[in-house]
């Protein structure tokens, strides 16, 4: 049976003229995209992260020497510790799954210009005056790496001097998904995936950019909408997470259950590849809601690959 989900093959290229972030600062990947907004601020004495993101934020924070601290997220992923910042700390508050659009709106009039998005799961997210965001973009299409960072009100370096992203050799999970399948291609897919690791900041490869430069991305925002309306119709009722239809285009529709982990090991086994955000969360004392959550969340695909077939697919093994 044919696989749902997973990672991505190569972009099909369309000759579109809608990518857009034109007006970011093209670099190889979201970790170093967030890496070059904090080297812009002239002082940083500490970046307050949430529990529940990627463990890859770390990289730049800990490259750059930056103390941090964690805060806690409520059940409707939005900040529930009362943070204030003082004149030289930072706050990263994460689009989560594409969904929180919102709020990062709302969220940025508390924090101004020490607020960070993390945009990485929000690809479409508007940008607007003033906010600093950095975005990835293999979350959302066929490329191998790319990530695209906004400033705010601050300036950073140029890069035009930085050395550009070697693509060559990390892509080759792209060819291999679209010519052979899913599974023929996952061993490098990890292998390309753990390439990204601790890498300098670069410009972004201009394979890369080319292909961006070449989807339909209204095409692809109408596809992740309609799947995603699709899935919500008919599991609204039975997700732990009341989703309303107020962001400019979803990841994932994040199915939430407390059974999470045995739906999730059903999808798969049944070709349905579901990711787990974030697996490297640990429970412990101080972060028993969010290892929850890890385990809770079911990342159902939505992408533009797949139309109303593979979504039933999906509802129909859920519901049985």
């Amino acid at each position: 049976m044919k696989a749902i989900g997973g990672y991505f093959e190569l972009a099909d290229r369309e000759q579109a003229d809608n990518f857009p972030h034109k007006k970011g600062v093209m670099l190889n990947n979201g970790r170093n995209a967030l890496e070059y907004i904090l080297r812009s601020i002239e002082r940083i004495d500490c970046v307050y992260l949430p529990y529940y993101t990627c463990a890859v934020v770390m990289e730049p924070i800990r490259r750059l020497g930056i103390s941090y601290r964690f805060y806690h997220i409520d059940s409707q992923f939005e900040i529930a510790d009362n943070i204030c910042l003082n004149a030289y700390e930072y706050i990263i508050v994460n689009n989560y799954f594409g969904i929180k659009d919102q709020y990062i709106r709302s969220i940025y009039f508390l924090y101004g210009d020490h607020m960070i998005a993390d945009c990485a799961q929000a690809f479409f997210c508007p940008v607007f005056n003033g906010l600093k965001v950095f975005y990835s973009a293999r979350k959302f299409v066929g490329v191998a790496d790319g990530g695209v960072a906004y400033l705010g009100n601050e300036f950073g370096e140029d890069v035009s001097s930085y050395p550009f992203e070697p693509t060559e050799n990390h892509c080759d999970h792209l060819f291999i998904r679209k010519e052979h399948g899913a599974e023929a291609g996952f061993k490098n897919y990890q292998t390309n995936e753990m390439a990204l690791d601790n890498q300098p900041v670069r410009q972004m490869s201009s394979f890369t950019y080319d292909a961006l430069l070449n989807i339909d991305y209204e095409k692809v925002k109408a596809k992740r909408i309609r799947n995603w309306k699709k899935l919500n119709d008919a599991l609204f009722d039975t997700n732990l997470l009341k989703i309303y239809p107020d962001f400019e285009c979803p990841m994932i529709y994040p199915y939430v259950t407390d059974r999470g982990t045995k739906l999730r090991q059903k999808l798969i086994s049944e070709n349905v590849y579901v990711a787990r955000y974030w697996p490297e969360i640990m429970a412990c004392k101080d972060n028993k809601h969010e290892a929850e959550l890890a385990d809770n969340v079911v990342a159902l695909p939505i992408d533009q690959r797949y139309g109303d077939m593979e979504m039933e697919r999906i509802i129909d093994l859920i519901c049985k």
